[in-house]
């Protein structure tokens, strides 16, 4: 038989989307199986698979025990940080989910319930979300560390019947205490979950019995070690679930007042990641995927716990970072350890790891010869940090473009279907059912190479988000009200005459500068290609007389000698050649770090809001308080 091209899978995912995804639901084992794939009833709110049943920890985890394969290693617990590892068969994860899914139902868990996790980077994170989907609970996993005031808005706006954590994280060079947090999130929330169930790690200082002490007669919840709430418990048997029923909420992150609670249902998610795994990443049973994240971020949803194990596939949960744990070579050694097929993780690991190694020589130390392809998402990937990973990895470097609110991969390069020709700065094509369309600033249509906002023809495709938590209307008005008929990405880019889709930035880093529409993102590309840079941030400051102008701030490669007036010479001649002198790039500023998400994404709007005197929120999920600190003696010139 022919294989296919992407062109011809792609056009019968938007030409005939009913057939196409019928025929990928065929990849799922159903309760009741789907007769139809769309819902329009409620347009533009959609629903996939109406009349299908089915419960995804089943198809996680128990039809791979069923089908023989239970010896099979399902998750791999790698800790840098404690120099442990664990490797967990499908029959033993089927048994220890099951376990703590009797755990749960003991404490008034069920069907519809909702759970919320707050866990470090451990096999016990993955353990009770597939618990939270064997029982069709609902789980919103937020990621360890953030701060009580942000866990006790979730706690108050999905009410959770239970919390689950763990004593806390370990870094390099600190351990992160979890369970003060959640103590002062419950006294500050106006919802009480009716039990605290706790791993228990060995180097924290405070207890279940702790806290339990504290909570006796102030009628909160019942605190359990991860022990105590299995002790005598049955396991549990999975409950069949609708399609159309939620699978989690997941926050975005930076959400300030009322937070936005993304849903992700059963079945669509089932049926899109089970494809994606196969056409986008060509990752099947057997096969090992390493997905260098965290389960709070929709990466870790997506490519840590659900896809891999819905392919019957290897993956790995890493405790640790990309240097510092305890080098530079810490994902090559994990590559060459677990004999890694397919690795995925954020341009900012690279450009650690680039910084720390600019030759690759600690990727000469491995063999990594097992690697066939190291996917990148999160955040942009600058040409120069593309080829210095291709040269020094010897393997297909693919960027590709998501969102947590999509849930996988918006564009990508489809390596399962067909290995497309790589264009740095491109995440190549829009994926099998995601009709992207670029549309200026009234909604019509632009032509190839005029960026403009991009947008994605409703419907979207299964596996993206249903609707926010409890608020149909928020969810209508922040993302389909922009562009009618469309889901508005909240990116600005441009498709070339070849079909690629290139993403410059959120629209809002889009400047105009003497009237003219420029990209800081385009700028960042050019930026990064000076040999001495190795990860820069440009942002448009306001000026009183061309409205706005760019501004460059950058971190240097270890070792570089240039100075601060060459650095700057250098980078304003290379923006003005590639761009022009409309671009009016004349600001640099060398800086240490840059100030970033725990996810790796640059806080580019709290620089602007810093440089132009505005009132500005710090995000809740900024790695390092001090790095932005320390920008203010930078920045404050700008005012």
């Amino acid at each position: 038989m022919t294989q296919p091209t992407y062109e011809s899978v792609y056009r019968a995912s938007v030409d005939d989307p009913e057939k196409f995804w019928l025929d990928a639901a065929a990849a799922v084992d159903w309760v009741t199986p789907p007769t139809r794939a769309l819902d329009d009833s409620t347009a533009p709110i959609y629903r996939w698979f109406p009349d299908g049943e089915l419960n995804t920890c089943v198809n996680a985890v128990d039809r791979h025990v069923a089908a023989g394969h239970g010896e099979r290693t399902a998750l791999i617990y790698d800790s840098a940080v404690l120099g442990i590892q664990e490797h967990i068969s499908y029959a033993e994860l089927q048994e220890r989910v099951a376990r703590f899914a009797g755990a749960l139902a003991v404490q008034g868990v069920g069907k519809g319930d909702r759970v919320l996790l707050y866990m470090p980077m451990i096999a016990e994170s993955v353990i009770a979300m597939l618990a939270c989907a064997r029982l069709g609970a609902v789980h919103s996993v937020v990621f360890g560390g953030f701060a009580p005031r942000e866990l006790a808005s979730r706690i108050d706006d999905s009410r959770p019947v239970a919390v689950v954590t763990a004593s806390g994280g370990v870094e390099p060079k600190r351990r992160i205490e979890y369970l003060p947090a959640i103590e002062e999130a419950l006294r500050s929330s106006e919802h009480a979950p009716s039990a605290v169930l706790v791993h228990e790690r060995d180097g924290f200082e405070t207890t279940v019995a702790d806290a339990r002490e504290r909570a006796q007669g102030q009628g909160g919840p019942a605190w359990l070690s991860w022990a105590e709430a299995q002790d005598g418990v049955a396991p549990a048997e999975p409950v069949t679930v609708a399609a159309t029923d939620p699978l989690y909420i997941l926050y975005t992150s930076g959400t300030t007042g009322k937070p936005k609670g993304v849903v992700r249902d059963n079945g669509g998610h089932a049926v899109a990641l089970s494809w994606s795994m196969a056409n986008i990443y060509d990752v099947g049973a057997g096969d090992v995927m390493w997905t260098a994240s965290d389960v709070g971020w929709v990466v870790g949803h997506s490519y840590i716990v659900y896809a891999p194990l819905l392919a019957g596939a290897t993956t790995v949960v890493y405790e640790g970072k990309p240097v510092g744990t305890p080098d530079a070579g810490a994902f090559w050694q994990r590559v060459e350890e677990h004999g890694v097929k397919v690795l995925f993780t954020a341009p900012t690991a690279l450009r650690a790891i680039r910084k720390a190694d600019p030759e690759g020589d600690f990727v000469k130390q491995h063999d990594i010869s097992s690697l066939q392809a190291l996917f990148v998402a999160g955040e942009r990937l600058d040409p120069e940090t593309y080829h210095w990973a291709a040269k020094v990895l010897g393997v297909p470097v693919v960027d590709h473009w998501w969102q947590t609110e999509t849930g996988w991969a918006i564009c990508a390069n489809p390596f399962g279907i067909e290995k497309l020709p790589i264009v740095a700065g491109s995440p190549t094509v829009p994926v099998p059912g995601f009709y992207v369309e670029i549309l200026d600033p009234i909604g019509e249509p632009l032509g190839p190479g005029e960026e403009g906002n991009i947008a994605v023809r409703l419907p979207l495709p299964p596996g993206t988000l249903s609707t926010l938590w409890g608020n149909d209307e928020r969810f209508v008005s922040s993302y389909l009200s922009a562009f009618p008929g469309y889901y508005a990405t909240g990116d600005s880019g441009y498709i070339d005459e070849n079909g690629y889709v290139f993403v410059m930035g959120r629209t809002d880093d889009v400047i105009n500068v003497s009237g003219h529409r420029l990209s800081t993102g385009q700028m960042e590309q050019i930026v990064a290609t000076h040999p001495d840079v190795a990860e820069c941030a440009v942002i448009g400051v306001n000026d009183p007389l061309k409205g706005q102008r760019p501004s460059g701030y950058v971190v240097l490669k270890t070792g570089a000698q240039i100075t601060q007036e060459q650095l700057r010479e250098d980078l304003v001649s290379l923006v003005r050649s590639q761009i022009g002198p409309v671009a009016d790039f004349k600001d640099v500023a060398v800086v240490e770090a840059l100030p970033k998400t725990r996810s790796g994404k640059i806080l580019r709007k709290t620089m602007r809001q810093m440089a132009d005197g505005e009132q500005y929120t710090v995000p809740s999920t900024i790695e390092d308080h001090s790095v932005l600190e320390a920008l203010h003696a930078v920045l404050a010139p700008k005012r």
